[in-house]
């Protein structure tokens, strides 16, 4: 595989919640800017097509990230008024969770316990989700999380802001553009925080942060090519793969898992 298995900072337990919301609230303004919403939507439209509902259970959930926005997409560009959404997480994020099922809408939950992503199993049904989030998984837990869906013949979209085209050997140049990115669009975070200025431009751990991560994230990712093998073993007549990059203002990369007849 092209992918290297380097750490993000985000991975550890010991890393303050204060700098990881900062973190989270960055990706957002980045998403929105990229119109990850929109497009992430239109997969997921696709998706509902092979479902016998529309729900979405969404894994590897942390504070929610652009998932709001869809659900806002969905509903309005699709007319899917229907929707039940549910966000789950292996570490779930209480304070995320408390806002999310204090909205009103009771379709719209945050589960507080664990949520294993490879054992979902077939009581779980409906459309799966992964955003920003499969590259921190090592191919075999990887494979695994692809294996449930396919055997509980339920689909599941994987989506990624990186197709990983650097070269395996230069994957650090994204860390010094990165930080640059980071101080020029900190101002586009809603809402911004004290603690959103500071940790940018006084103190600025964040942008090493931010940046690190995201230069380890691109490289983590799986390229179409990685994808293959984790899709070995998988081929049926009974479940259809289907990935591809999307163009846009970034290169993005989706993996498709769609049940065929029944």
């Amino acid at each position: 595989m092209k992918r290297i298995h380097l750490f993000e900072f985000e991975d550890y337990p010991w890393f303050p919640n204060m700098l990881r919301t900062c973190m989270t609230m960055y990706i957002m303004a980045f998403h929105k800017l990229l119109g990850s919403a929109g497009e992430l939507s239109e997969l997921i439209a696709r998706a509902f097509k092979h479902s016998k509902n529309h729900k979405v259970i969404d894994l590897c959930s942390g504070a929610g990230g652009l998932m709001l926005d869809v659900i806002q997409n969905l509903k309005e560009k699709h007319g899917i008024n229907d929707l039940q959404f549910t966000f789950t997480d292996l570490y779930p994020n209480l304070k995320a969770a408390k806002i999310i099922n204090n909205n009103g809408d009771s379709n719209v939950t945050y589960l507080t316990e664990p949520v294993n992503a490879t054992g979902l199993g077939k009581d779980n049904k409906g459309v799966r989700t992964m955003v920003c989030s499969m590259h921190h998984m090592k191919p075999e837990i990887a494979q695994g999380i692809l294996k449930d869906a396919q055997d509980s013949r339920q689909p599941i979209c994987i989506f990624e802001i990186s197709d990983n085209s650097f070269p395996k050997w230069i994957w650090w140049i994204a860390f010094p553009i990165n930080i640059f990115t980071t101080l020029l669009l900190t101002p586009l975070v809603r809402p911004m925080t004290w603690q959103q200025i500071v940790f940018t431009y006084l103190v600025p751990i964040l942008p090493i942060c931010i940046a690190w991560d995201g230069a380890v994230s691109n490289a983590r990712t799986y390229t179409l090519k990685d994808m293959d093998i984790l899709l070995e073993g998988l081929e049926s007549e009974n479940y259809q793969w289907e990935k591809d990059t999307i163009d846009g203002k970034a290169k993005k990369l989706y993996l498709l898992g769609l049940p065929v007849g029944g």
